[in-house]
């Protein structure tokens, strides 16, 4: 190849350009919607689909496999799932305000489940697409672009005359930026627009005497309402939403809550999430007054059922599910939409001036069309009324005509040279006709029927109506008032026509305030067996079993049911156990796993030492390690918050092989694996800070590791175990800290 025909880059260049022009395509041509229609391509691109196939409202359904497969072959290259997707949400009444497709068959449910397959499902277009979204394309209102390949035309926006960006709101998420826009009531933003049209001076607060604020499909109760015309003037914010909660009385005095509607965040797996967080607070003691949680939502809308124990504080109950559950939740709003071909995030005067703009210009090419169409009809009625009056001479001009053409250029032109005429008076007349192109066309056209008397008077007639058309159409076209007026008109049909009550209540609601109840303190005894499971059980059930519980469980700690367990790991590790995250209950409840109440994994690390937080407050702790460090730590150290935390520093392959509550009246007696024992007083021990190495407690032997500590008061008998032998602890030579220690013989 020669160098001449090499281009010489920056890669950098290159790849920030192809990344520019590759977002632009996902901003424009994917993800957001278009200000004027407020359709995204795919979505704009199926519904002129199901139009040009001819699936209106009032004809039977058809397959949506069918719609899919045409609108990928003719508009959108891009997959079918990604069409199937959009026709399912334009046909889905939990998601949009006002649905655009008529679906029949399984379009998925508010609970999160999927649409069937597009083989199994029908659709059609609803009345409101068909006569709002898809009217008037004939009469050139909007421009037509090539598709993807060339071969078929589509329409660059849908002739929409709601502000359907409104109405139906919008979700995406570009390259870099992303659009939320809620959901508003169809006759609250048609009588903004009025109100717009009527003064373009109009602020946003006036705008929103009549758009009260978002109306979800779901309904729920907007509870910030002073925050909301800031959210409109700029076309950012955070709308908080609440679900609506219905108390039902039952019998016994018992009492239930019953969730009528949600917040619009909430469809689809949030159901079943805010379900499981009922449950949670159950299980985790938050409140004790739920006996029962249900979901008996239908297609007749959502019905959740809490039922409560009797004397619940029920007030109290629905703060806390509000506070803690999904009931309550925020709605982010960032109004983005394509204007003039670039993003532009707006308010809602913005939107609504866009839309009017869009309006004007519809109704100004649809009436330029319909002027023109009613100027050609009159240019060939009023041929047609002059050719009555003279028609004997018409016939006679036909009758001596050679051929068509003569005959036409007689009319127009009053050529009379290739025509036989009766007298000489005919062929003068003949010769001063001056009939347009088109009125010579229609009079060769026409019939002898309309001859009749009575034809030739509905002839005047329809004249005269087309006289009246044109003039008002000019007024129209001539007069923004006229215009506006039609506008106006057409509104008020489609809000009579398709505008339903809001869903949704706005008001300022009071922030959701409720009281933990304090749960009555009590002595209880922990207790664990050698699998890891634990269990609390109250006093007074451990004294009558004790001897059986003592022999069950490896650990057996009395502590405060409102306390914690402090668990200490070979890994130098402390986790903490709230004692109220376990099972209290009967001596012979199997307990929950240590590892699901905790941080500790009984699969990595094991358990050295557990004792009650309270307790180990007021305690110094003995920490030794298989190198043979050892160290005190007070145990005020480990009053923490956190659920882990690191109870001790150790060195590389170290482990900790014990932890003990210490005193310093104490013997200290260090086993080794090779049987080394070295005995020295407690005091000898340095006090150290938790996150220290401490120090050497006994000098070990090349591959020799620390395996036990023994602890014992001076002056009382302690034994310990060695292979077979049994070793006398208290009569162990007293030596210093960090000396070899002596070995046992046996």
């Amino acid at each position: 190849m020669q160098d001449s025909q090499i281009i010489r880059t920056e890669y950098s260049d290159v790849m920030k350009k192809s990344y520019i022009d590759y977002a632009m395509s996902v901003i424009i041509a994917r993800a957001l919607p278009d200000v004027r229609d407020g359709l995204k391509p795919v979505q704009r691109r199926t519904l002129y689909d199901m139009h040009e196939l001819g699936i209106r409202y009032d004809r039977p359904y058809r397959k949506c496999a069918r719609i899919v497969g045409d609108t990928m072959g003719k508009y959108h290259p891009h997959g079918d799932s990604s069409i199937y997707e959009a026709l399912v949400v334009m046909a889905q009444d939990f998601k949009k305000g006002m649905t655009l497709v008529d679906g029949h068959g399984n379009f998925g449910s508010i609970e999160g489940d999927g649409a069937a397959a597009m083989r199994y499902t029908e659709a059609r277009l609803e009345k409101l697409t068909q006569e709002v979204f898809l009217s008037d394309l004939d009469k050139d209102i909007v421009d037509f672009v090539p598709n993807f390949d060339e071969t078929e035309k589509e329409p660059s926006v849908l002739p929409v005359r709601i502000p359907n960006l409104l109405v139906n709101g919008a979700e995406g998420i570009a390259v870099g930026m992303a659009t939320s826009i809620p959901t508003h009531n169809l006759g609250e933003v048609i009588d903004a627009v009025k109100a717009y049209m009527k003064n373009d001076e109009i602020s946003t607060k006036q705008l929103m005497r009549y758009v009260k604020g978002p109306d979800f499909p779901t309904g729920g109760i907007v509870i910030n309402k002073d925050e909301l015309s800031d959210i409109y003037e700029s076309g950012t914010g955070k709308i908080k939403l609440r679900g609506k909660v219905e108390i039902e009385e039952m019998k016994g005095g018992r009492k239930r809550l019953v969730i009528t509607e949600i917040p619009y965040t909430m469809i689809g797996a949030g159901i079943g999430k805010f379900l499981n967080d009922v449950i949670g607070l159950v299980e985790s003691k938050k409140t004790s007054d739920i006996t029962d949680v249900s979901n008996q939502s239908s297609k007749e809308g959502i019905r959740i059922v809490i039922e409560l124990k009797k004397g619940a504080d029920v007030e109290n109950l629905t703060n806390m599910l509000y506070k803690k559950t999904r009931l309550e939740d925020t709605f982010g709003v960032n109004m983005l939409a394509v204007a003039n071909g670039r993003p532009e995030t707006m308010g809602l005067k913005q939107i609504i001036e866009h839309h009017v703009d869009f309006q004007f210009e519809l109704a100004t090419r649809k009436y330029k069309t319909l002027l023109k169409k009613e100027q050609d009809k009159k240019e060939i009625q009023e041929g047609l009324i002059k050719a009555c009056d003279v028609i004997d001479l018409i016939i006679e001009i036909l009758r001596g005509s050679q051929s068509v053409k003569d005959a036409k250029e007689c009319l127009t032109k009053g050529v009379t040279e290739n025509i036989k005429f009766k007298s000489g008076i005919s062929r003068k007349m003949a010769a001063m006709l001056r009939f347009t192109e088109r009125q010579a066309t229609a009079i060769l056209e026409m019939r002898l029927y309309r001859l009749i008397g009575l034809e030739i008077e509905a002839l005047v007639k329809e004249h005269e109506e087309t006289l009246k058309n044109i003039a008002r159409y000019e007024d129209i076209l001539n007069n923004y008032d006229s215009m506006a007026e039609v506008i106006i008109q057409d509104l008020d049909k489609i809000k009579e026509e398709f505008g339903r009550k809001r869903r949704t209540v706005i008001e300022n609601g009071e922030e959701a305030v409720y009281e933990e109840k304090k749960i009555e303190e009590q002595e209880v005894i922990f207790l664990m067996d050698r699998f890891g499971y634990a269990r609390t059980i109250d006093v007074s059930t451990y004294e009558r079993n004790k001897e059986a519980a003592d022999s069950e469980n490896k650990i057996i700690i009395s502590c405060k049911n409102t306390g914690k367990i402090c668990l200490f790991t070979n890994t130098g590790k402390m986790h903490q156990i709230k004692v109220l995250d376990l099972p209290f209950g009967k001596f012979r409840d199997k307990g929950v796993p240590v590892d699901n109440v905790s941080n500790f994994d009984s699969t990595k690390e094991e358990a050295v030492y557990l004792c009650d937080a309270e307790q180990m407050r007021y305690a110094k702790l003995l920490f030794a390690t298989k190198q043979g460090m050892v160290k005190k730590v007070d145990g005020a150290e480990f009053q923490v918050a956190k659920r882990t935390i690191a109870a001790t520093k150790l060195q590389e392959d170290d482990q900790v092989v014990s932890v003990q509550v210490i005193t310093d009246n104490q013997n200290v007696v260090l086993q080794t694996r090779e049987g080394y024992f070295l005995r020295f007083m407690a005091e000898e021990v340095s006090e150290k800070k938790k996150g220290a190495i401490g120090v050497r407690g006994i000098r070990l032997k090349k591959k020799d590791e620390l395996e036990h500590v023994y602890l014992f008061e001076e002056g009382t008998e302690a034994k310990a175990k060695y292979g077979e032998k049994e070793v006398t602890l208290n009569r162990l030579k007293m030596a210093k800290r960090d000396g070899n220690g002596t070995k046992t013989r046996g």
